[in-house]
């Protein structure tokens, strides 16, 4: 069950038409004007081609940066920014071997859903994004 959510603007329930009585219940559970601007910092990440270029290769393998560069054709400087973005909004992790640092898609749920979206927009099934 959801836990009740504070909104930054309460409704007054005279201004709802609320025909069916649904809207009522719903807006109990509307999550936090700052999870709004959380989920749209992901979608964010998933609109830039480059991002989305990079994520595609971190759901299927771990990489370095200079890896991932000469793989998307970019600066190892400009790839680290994007990097950087990508697990701001956890979406990547990052493990250090030696003096290498590896990327890879993050273990959550959020990431694995990510996975599954960005197989299926590319129409690939890798068998990990299930």
């Amino acid at each position: 069950m959801l836990e009740k959510k504070e909104t930054s603007m309460p409704v007054e329930q005279s201004q709802l038409h609320n025909h069916d009585g649904s809207l009522t219940k719903l807006l109990h559970d509307i999550p936090q004007e700052h999870e709004f601007l959380m989920a749209a910092e992901v979608f964010s990440q998933l609109s830039d081609g480059t991002r989305l270029r990079i994520l595609w290769l971190l759901c299927h393998s771990e990489e370095c940066v200079n890896d991932i560069a000469a793989a998307v054709r970019m600066t190892a400087p400009a790839v680290s920014h994007h990097l950087k973005t990508l697990r701001q909004t956890g979406i990547i992790k990052s493990r250090r071997l030696g003096k290498e640092v590896l990327y890879t898609l993050e273990d959550t749920p959020k990431a694995t859903l990510i996975h599954k979206m960005v197989d299926s927009i590319f129409e690939i099934n890798c068998g990990a994004s299930r």
